[in-house]
Order: structure tokens, then C-alpha cells, then sequence
């Protein structure tokens, strides 16, 4: 892992007294790679944009009542970036992941793309071994490969169902190969479609999870009309309070061991999706740190 370095513009805008390593029981790891993309690009600005975004966020919840961020959340510096070997950044990735886990943080990693929660999973994984991976998402990307790479962000829960156990939801858009993979293998997937029929649907998803989850959250799971700042928007997403409420009962239910936001793609002049994600991260630490105070 590179030398671990802290930004002065951090999360939340915090002062030294709750950003500092030592003391911060959370810590934000900036990932903005961008390397198979699509449609829009622009992920690889996500992380500054978000971290600016959260300057304006306030620190107390009027939801939970209490300030999260008390027990210390520290923004490390953006990781620098390998540009040439997909494989060698998913090392990357894991290493640092790895030695932050291994100093007892609570790791938040913010991209970038989302094939570097390949690496977070990894290094989950090999401390968690019956890790369930949770990934919100409007696409299941469960390519084998995509456009003549393994690693590209097309196939990221295709390389994670090779490591650990996961369960998607909100799924709207899949290709013919991922159908018939998803026919063959048959992963558990809560589609879009099916969450608008059945009332019980979180309660399922809780049970197919096991105790240790990691989530994988990206952007393009909530609704376009909330969210346009994605590579690829797919109508029929859930909206700001439904999503909450479902990841409150995730965090009730589970022991959320660690998560990750990812591709965002800031769009110039429009600040409210890089302020709705600095809010989605901020609410999962809240909803997190009022459970610890619960037991």
C-alpha cells in the first residue's frame, strides 16, 4: 500500500479532532479509477466531487438525532492510480483495503468504477470467510468478459460470485449471456421488477445474506429522476426513502463489515447527485454508528 496520507479538504469538512487515523473509527479510501466505462465517462472525478459535495452535508442527523461522525472519520488521499494492468490496481486495491482492516477501521471506499470493489471484496473475503457481498445495482454484471478484458466493470459480480457468496438487488438490465448465466447458476437476484410486486422483498433479501456483509453500492441502482449523474441510467430504480429504509434493515439485521459507493459521474453545474451520494454515505455510517450505540 502506498504511504497512508490524509487530506486537509476531507469528508464532511471535518476538523482534526474527528478526522485524525489514530482516532477515527471510519476511514474514506478515494479510489477514482476509470478504465472500462462505456457510455459516460467521468467516474474517475467522483471521489473530489463528493468529498466537496459533503462540505455542505449536515454533521447531525435529524432522522437518528446524534452526530455520526464523533467517532472520527478520516479521508485518506486519493489512490494513485495503475493505468496499465486491470489486475495489478485490483492488487492495489486489496492491499491497502487489507491493511486498514487489519488497523481496525471501518472502510469506505469511494470510486471510481466499479470494478475496484473486486479488490474490497477480496480483502474482505480473506478476513471474513463466509462473507456476503450485498451489491445495489440497476445491472447485473455478470459477464465473463467484456470487451476483451475479465476486469472490466461489466463483469465485476462475475469476478466476486468467484470469490464469495452475493445477492443482488434492483437489477433491470442484463444481457443475453448474463441471462443464461443467471438461468444455469442461479444466483440469488432481486429484480426491479419483482421488488414493486412483493411487500415481503427486504425481509427476503435479509434472509439469503449472511451475518458479515460487505456492500457494493452502485449509483445507477437508484431511479434516474433522483440519480442522472451515472455511466449507464436505467429507468425503474428506487427513489431516496425506500432505499434508506432498506438499508436500515440491513444494518439492523447484519454486521456490516465494510461498503463502497460507486460511479458516479459528476455531471458540471449540477451539484444535487454528488450531494445525494456524500448524504448516501454519510446516512450508512449514521445508521451504523446508531446501531453500535444500541448494543
Amino acid at each position: 500500500m502506498d504511504k497512508i496520507g490524509f487530506r486537509a479538504h476531507n469528508f464532511l469538512g471535518l476538523s482534526s479532532e474527528f478526522a485524525e487515523f489514530e482516532k477515527s473509527e471510519f476511514v474514506i479510501l478515494p479510489v477514482p479509477y476509470e478504465q472500462t466505462t462505456t457510455y459516460q465517462k467521468g467516474t474517475k472525478h467522483a471521489p473530489q466531487a463528493i468529498i466537496t459535495a459533503s462540505q455542505e452535508v449536515e454533521t447531525f442527523d435529524e432522522e437518528l438525532r446524534f452526530e455520526a461522525c464523533k467517532v472520527g472519520i478520516c479521508t485518506l488521499n486519493q489512490m494513485e492510480i495503475i493505468t496499465a494492468d486491470p489486475q495489478r490496481m485490483l492488487e492495489k486495491v486489496c492491499q491497502a483495503t487489507k491493511e486498514l482492516i487489519s488497523k481496525e477501521k471501518k472502510v469506505v471506499m469511494v470510486g471510481g468504477e466499479h470494478t475496484i470493489s473486486i479488490g474490497a471484496v477480496k480483502a474482505f473475503w480473506e478476513r471474513y470467510p463466509n462473507l456476503s457481498v450485498l451489491q445495489m445495482d440497476a445491472h447485473a454484471d455478470l459477464r465473463d468478459s467484456y470487451q476483451e478484458s475479465k476486469f472490466n466493470h461489466a463483469c465485476v459480480m462475475r469476478r466476486i460470485g468467484e470469490l464469495s457468496h452475493f445477492v443482488g438487488v434492483g437489477v433491470r438490465n442484463l444481457s443475453e449471456e448474463e441471462h443464461e448465466f443467471v438461468q444455469k447458476n442461479k444466483p440469488d437476484i432481486f429484480f426491479a421488477q419483482e421488488l414493486r410486486k412483493d411487500d415481503r422483498w427486504k425481509e427476503k433479501v435479509l434472509d439469503k445474506l449472511g451475518s458479515e456483509v460487505y456492500l457494493t453500492f452502485d449509483l445507477d441502482f437508484f431511479d434516474p429522476s433522483i440519480m442522472p449523474a451515472v455511466g449507464t441510467p436505467e429507468p425503474g430504480g428506487l427513489l431516496w426513502y425506500e432505499t434508506l429504509n432498506f438499508i436500515k434493515e440491513l444494518v439492523h439485521g447484519k454486521n456490516i463489515v465494510g461498503f463502497d459507493v460507486v460511479e458516479l459521474c459528476p455531471i458540471p453545474g449540477l451539484v444535487a447527485p454528488d450531494f445525494l451520494t456524500a448524504r448516501l454515505i454519510y446516512k450508512i455510517i449514521s445508521y451504523i454508528v446508531n446501531k453500535e450505540r444500541k448494543t
